[in-house]
């Protein structure tokens, strides 16, 4: 069947999800990428302990906000997660400054600023390159990445600052695991009454989708899989806290059940709400994701639930956000879009 351009038989066919094996395939690799950079991170991750500890947490690069929102709850120091180019004015030989990704030119500004001040560094970037050159010195550790996969990267550097005494214990066995078991239920040749990425593709076919996480890891995971949707869909997708959804919610007019969705005038979207959930609500969470639930319900709204409720909170959000990913996948390959 055909629905706003979604025809939910290319989820079945075997040709069609070969085709678009391009975008499918480093969905279901991200647990191997994880296991890699751990690996390759072994040695520099022995060498760390907590005997000495620090005053601040800068974080800079790509998934630096991931640190944050990881470590808020239990580091023992001040974290920052800095967007600008350099360093704040402050940071010096007592802070650790943490700086991730390539070569580009504020990830070497904040490097070359950590070696000047004489900061404690730990650099998460492939061993050959500019950044790693930029940031040698004897107060630098470096994280040798190869997969180009921020999120991996991020998982090493989160094992990095646990072993300095900053933040949880995170397993990269246990992330790539979890990320694993989302590849095998959501698997191409996986059917879509088994396949819960493929049933949400099919609960968004013609959908504009509003994303909503609770909390912070699971804010965090909506709006990666919020962007995952745009560029999936081409459409709006807005991910936000409750108070930007419920207006948008209470504005949508009732279904109307006499309205045939086959005729040129019927309108293609209807908002369609997306709920990530990695049951670490707090009080204030929980209220809102009931809020959110009961006035789509009474719109006449879908709500698509994406959740994972065992593990780490790491092993939590990475779950849900490779949910995110696949169905994105196929929602992509659903409306024809090229891979």
């Amino acid at each position: 069947m055909t629905v706003g351009g979604f025809d939910d038989s290319r989820l079945g066919d075997a040709e069609v999800l070969r085709d678009h094996d391009r975008v499918l395939r480093p969905i279901a690799e991200a647990g191997a990428r994880v296991r890699r950079e751990a690996t390759q991170a072994e040695g520099a991750l022995a060498a760390l302990d907590d005997s000495e500890r620090a005053r601040a947490v800068i974080a800079f690069g790509p998934e630096s906000r991931l640190l944050r929102a990881v470590l808020e709850p239990t580091c023992p120091v001040p974290f920052l997660a800095w967007p600008r180019l350099g360093l704040p004015g402050w940071v010096g030989p007592l802070d650790v400054v943490v700086v991730m990704g390539g070569g580009s030119r504020l990830s070497l500004a904040a490097a070359f600023e950590a070696v000047r001040r004489g900061s404690r560094l730990v650099v998460a970037c492939p061993q050959d390159s500019a950044l790693a050159r930029q940031s040698a010195s004897h107060s630098t550790t470096l994280l040798p990445t190869s997969t180009g996969d921020p999120l991996a990267a991020a998982v090493v550097t989160l094992s990095a600052l646990h072993r300095l005494g900053l933040g949880p214990s995170v397993e990269a066995g246990l992330v790539a695991d979890a990320m694993d078991r989302v590849a095998e239920a959501s698997a191409p040749m996986v059917d879509v009454t088994q396949n819960p990425a493929k049933a949400m593709a099919l609960e968004l076919a013609d959908a504009q989708p509003l994303v909503w996480g609770g909390s912070i890891l699971a804010a965090r995971a909506s709006r990666r899989v919020a962007e995952a949707l745009r560029q999936a869909s081409g459409r709006v997708v807005l991910s936000a806290d409750a108070g930007a959804l419920l207006p948008l919610l209470e504005g949508v007019a009732p279904r109307d059940v006499f309205a045939d969705p086959f005729e040129d005038t019927a309108p293609t979207t209807r908002p369609g709400l997306v709920m990530i959930d990695d049951d670490q609500d707090d009080e204030a969470a929980a209220e809102e994701r009931a809020e959110l639930t009961a006035v789509a319900t009474s719109r006449d709204v879908l709500i698509s639930r994406v959740a994972h409720t065992l593990g780490t909170p790491m092993e939590r959000y990475a779950s849900v956000l490779q949910q995110g990913l696949y169905a994105a996948a196929y929602l992509r390959i659903g409306l024809g879009q090229r891979s």
